[in-house]
């Protein structure tokens, strides 16, 4: 980051902005299992990325497989929702695990078939990449589903909110109404394996 967008004294800025000042120095051997972790992904995603679209190739969607996209913004803060299944999300995933930009992380697997309670509707983010606030629709955060890190980086304990998109949630009621409750599951384990990870 250039220096000259450093926080000044009496600047209102967000906490990211400093992350970068804050890690301790890398050790030697720290450095060389980074490099390896980062190949390691590379190497990963991409031969993920063939995989999926010579199955999609071989075995392409029906005409009643069409990828559904729901409306945007249908979801409000404390609906109750069902997270769907690995086969339904994966209809609506690309060749990297995305749809409409928004990854599907691997982690995120062992969440399919649990009940869930939306926390927010998510319309503006920070990109820490750039560093400016954008925006978007169709996505939600579900209350305390959040990421403890990945099997390529391991650990991480900022526990970033995940981003789910509308298509991958089913409503189960309105929060409020006279409808049978519903009891949230309990957080399943995050070790599920995908069978087709990020």
């Amino acid at each position: 980051m250039d220096p000259a967008n450093f926080p000044q004294p009496g600047d209102s800025h967000c906490q990211v902005r400093s992350l970068e000042r804050i890690p301790l120095p890398f050790r030697v051997l720290d450095r060389f299992g980074y490099v390896l972790k980062r190949a390691r992904r590379f190497l990963k995603r991409r031969g993920n990325f063939l995989l999926n679209n010579l199955r999609r190739r071989t075995a392409p969607l029906s005409s009643a497989e069409v990828i559904p996209i729901s409306p945007p913004e249908t979801l409000q803060p404390g609906d109750i929702v069902m997270i769907k299944s690995r086969q339904e999300i994966l209809k609506t995933l690309d060749g990297w695990n995305r749809s409409r930009g928004c990854a599907f992380m691997e982690e995120m697997w062992g969440y399919c078939g649990s009940v869930q309670k939306v926390r927010k509707c998510v319309r503006k983010f920070l990109d820490e990449r750039d560093y400016k606030v954008k925006k978007c629709r169709g996505i939600v955060i579900l209350e305390g589903i959040t990421c403890d890190g990945t099997k390529d980086f391991g650990a991480c304990d900022r526990s970033c909110f995940f981003f789910w998109r509308e298509e991958w949630l089913e409503k189960v009621r309105q929060a409020g109404t006279g409808a049978e409750q519903v009891k949230e599951t309990s957080v399943p384990q995050k070790n599920v394996q995908s069978p087709r990870p990020e």
